[in-house]
């Protein structure tokens, strides 16, 4: 007889799928999709998980369906389940990148709007209705929100809304259909949230902060590199001096006690400009790759 899975687990289905079942593969679980239901195997025997939309994930979780999942901040807020749940970690990536998503408000290219109040009186479409009518409440505008069921940029085109509020990456999609961005009502990421009562079963608990922990470092080392090489005793001091590390470079001696073996850990952004000053002062042997976490 198999043993009660410790939690259930909320995967989101759709544009966020494929981004978080590879952020659980680095973080170290297999996520096996089945083609004829929304019940996917996990190599380990403590997680069952669900294939739910992101817009749907805080009503199971806070109802107790599920014990934990991954949604987006802006479905969290679009429900007002912001309160009713735990925030456990936020996990910013997206589905091509790991950067947030922003919710803008967008106008036709040669519009005579500019500001959010030049909009009054106008119809605004958008899938984040409640979050919008929010936005402009605050703001003491009254427009008309009406829902968007897909194809928003097109809204305006048609003729069939004033302005949209839209998610996007870049904005390049918007641009490309002649819209103009004119203000950012949100920024929003995947966040993992958690059952309430769920939370305060210490088993549970454990294994939520479990996978809190190696998503994180699974995100972060996506940030980072690790580089290792040979260096000459003449420059060590000089070699330290450039490399950054999360701690302290590890150093360690060779058999030839005229070099250094010397491994740190750096931003996949600095190490293009760092090897070749490393090779410049003497570094031999540069090894640079890739890692799975950094916890």
């Amino acid at each position: 007889m198999s043993a009660v899975p410790t939690i259930k687990l909320g995967v989101p289905k759709g544009s966020l799928e494929e981004a978080t079942i590879s952020l659980f593969d680095r973080a170290g679980w297999k996520i096996r999709k089945h083609t004829r239901n929304y019940f996917p195997d996990v190599n380990d025997p403590e997680i069952s998980a669900s294939l739910c939309r992101a817009q749907e994930m805080g009503d199971f979780v806070v109802r107790g369906t599920l014990d934990v999942g991954i949604t987006g901040l802006d479905w969290l807020s679009e429900q007002g389940h912001e309160d009713k749940v735990v925030r456990v970690a936020d996990l910013v990536y997206s589905k091509t990148s790991n950067r947030p998503c922003r919710w803008v408000l967008a106008v036709a290219g040669g519009s005579p709007y500019h500001k959010p109040k030049d909009l009054a009186g106008k119809r605004i479409a958008t899938e984040l209705r409640d979050k919008t009518r929010r936005y402009f409440e605050e703001k003491g505008v009254e427009v008309e929100v009406f829902y968007s069921w897909g194809a928003t940029e097109a809204k305006v085109v048609e003729g069939l809304a004033d302005g949209i509020v839209e998610v996007t990456e870049t904005g390049s999609t918007i641009r490309a259909h002649g819209l103009r961005i004119i203000d950012e009502v949100m920024v929003s990421f995947p966040v993992l949230i958690a059952n309430r009562d769920s939370w305060e079963v210490p088993r549970k608990r454990a294994k939520i902060e479990q996978l809190k922990m190696l998503l994180e470092g699974a995100l972060k080392a996506e940030t980072l590199v690790a580089i290792k090489m040979n260096a000459p005793r003449t420059e060590l001091d000089s070699i330290l001096a450039m490399v950054p590390a999360l701690n302290s470079p590890t150093v360690s001696p060779l058999r030839d006690p005229a070099w250094f073996s010397v491994e740190t850990v750096v931003s996949r952004d600095l190490v293009r400009d760092l090897i070749p000053s490393l090779r410049q002062v003497g570094a031999q042997g540069i090894i640079e790759y890739g890692l799975n976490k950094v916890v």
